[in-house]
């Protein structure tokens, strides 16, 4: 069952909400519901299972916890140690505790209490708050999973369930997380399904978890805002910087949100920037907990006029006034497209963004503009435009069975690359006792770089150590110690080979 947009006239006043939530809404300022906000709340109040997509920046956070909050009102009982009445699942540390934030803002005229769970940080606070008890808990699949496993948090008599940004889950590799999450999830629940894309794999999950939803859709899938001003420019690798540091003369931006393919290069890109008196900071997951809050803090007060980020801002970040987005890198992943310029143009706000296309990006700028359905336009007059001839334009019509995979990452460049990491010896597990040494405990130049669905945040690369494969040698004549490098995997230390 779907539901409809709701009339221009709604209001706060008119969705059924205690008087409670309505002050507390109107004191954010809040007086017209978004079209997600209208059409979900009236029923999530009524009980019912819902899959809602909605294009990000449309409100979504306050479109589940609004009526959470009252269903909790509903029921005289408090969250036991350990044992929380509402579970709200997100991919990244950022969006997780803007979610807390928001239960804690609307929820500032009720009794009930709530925390953030995520990695990256210590455990010790997040374990005291559990075991006080608390109504509410907002998690990542990773330390959500580590403290189960510590007997810390049971969902036995788990009330509502909510997954956010699903598709982002399976994008960042959560997928058998949320699905180990799942299977401890008693049959007896309330659940809430949100998703900014809404592909066939997303739905099969979202059947695993909810039973007769109501379906809410407020924009058609993948689409992007309507109110953002889009332009495309053609430059080469070399001159993307300058190009850059070119454009942000201009005064009329005043908050610009600047998208990176790597972490590397997002930290090159705020060097740059600072050097040309460009008050710029970079956010990735390599970033701290505090470094990466701390970032965020001046990019909202304006004391950075530019974030330079990799995709983990992509989603849920909510910074309002974000005047430019700027695609250094065009996202190897089409959809990553709709949710990076959906940064700017939120909640109904006017926005523009602009995007680079080096020559070895042209091929997402087809995939791009099949996905929205649209020619960006093509800025052809600026100081540092590509010598190479402008491709023809997009034919729009998807070509099935031709498309690339969207999992595949673009190649690495050299200047993305940044320090190779140097091993003394064989690699952990290659013939080398662990002397009792955990990857986390290890010294860095002996840890294994291992890439893992249970972190937080998702890396923009991984290297791992491999050995070339050996021929047999001919009878009587000795063995190679080792194989000569090549070009695609060029020698490091004790001559192992590092692919990225």
């Amino acid at each position: 069952m779907s539901t409809q947009t709701p009339p221009d006239e709604l209001h706060f006043d008119n969705l059924g909400l205690i008087e409670q939530l309505r002050r507390a809404v109107a004191q954010e300022g809040y007086t017209t519901p978004t079209p997600i906000q209208g059409q979900a709340i009236p029923h999530v109040l009524a009980g019912k299972d819902l899959l809602g997509c909605a294009q990000t920046g449309t409100g979504k956070t306050a479109a589940f916890a609004l009526p959470i909050l009252q269903r909790l009102s509903q029921q005289k009982q408090v969250g036991r140690p350990g044992a929380p009445r509402v579970l709200v699942l997100s991919p990244t540390r950022e969006l997780a505790a803007q979610i807390g934030e928001s239960f804690q803002n609307y929820g500032r005229y009720l009794p009930f209490t709530s925390t953030v769970i995520f990695g990256g940080v210590g455990q010790d606070s997040q374990t005291k708050a559990v075991r006080r008890g608390v109504d509410i808990i907002v998690a990542t699949p990773g330390r959500l999973i580590d403290m189960m496993g510590q007997g810390l948090i049971h969902l036995q008599t788990l009330e509502i369930f909510v997954l956010d940004e699903a598709d982002r889950m399976l994008d960042m590799g959560f997928i058998h997380d949320v699905k180990r999450v799942i299977a401890r999830l008693p049959p007896k629940r309330q659940s809430l399904f949100f998703s900014a894309t809404m592909p066939s794999d997303i739905r099969q999950l979202a059947a695993t978890i909810l039973t007769t939803p109501v379906e809410v859709a407020v924009t058609p899938v993948a689409s992007t805002a309507e109110k953002i001003e889009q332009s495309l420019y053609f430059v080469e690798r070399g001159d993307k910087r300058a190009l850059l540091e070119a454009l942000m003369k201009d005064q009329s931006i005043t908050r610009a949100l600047v998208f990176t393919r790597t972490k590397h290069a997002a930290n090159r890109v705020a060097e740059h920037l600072v050097k040309a008196r460009i008050r710029a900071e970079a956010i990735h997951g390599n970033k701290s907990q505090g470094a990466r809050e701390r970032a965020l803090a001046n990019f909202k007060s304006g004391t950075s006029r530019v974030l330079v980020a990799t995709d983990i801002a992509a989603r849920g970040i909510d910074i309002d006034g974000v005047s430019h987005v700027i695609n250094f890198d065009l996202p190897n992943v089409a959809e990553s497209y709709v949710h990076r310029i959906g940064r700017t143009a939120r909640a109904g706000a006017e926005g523009i963004a602009f995007s680079f296309c080096e020559q070895e990006e042209r091929p997402y700028l087809v995939d791009i503009e099949r996905l929205i359905q649209q020619h960006i336009m093509r800025v052809e007059s600026h100081p540092y435009a590509s010598r190479l001839p402008q491709p023809p334009m997009t034919d729009l019509q998807p070509r099935h069975g031709h498309r690339r995979p969207m999992t595949v990452p673009p190649p690495r460049r050299d200047d993305e690359r940044g320090p190779r990491p140097q091993h003394r010896g064989r690699p952990q597990g290659q013939g080398q006792r662990s002397h009792g040494h955990s990857a986390d405990s290890m010294p860095r130049h002996q840890a294994p770089r291992v890439e893992s669905a249970r972190t937080d945040a998702p890396r923009d690369h991984v290297v791992a150590s491999t050995h070339a494969p050996q021929r047999p040698a001919a009878p009587g004549v000795p063995a190679p110690r080792e194989q000569a490098p090549s070009a695609a995997f060029p020698r490091t230390a004790r001559g192992r080979r590092w692919t990225y």
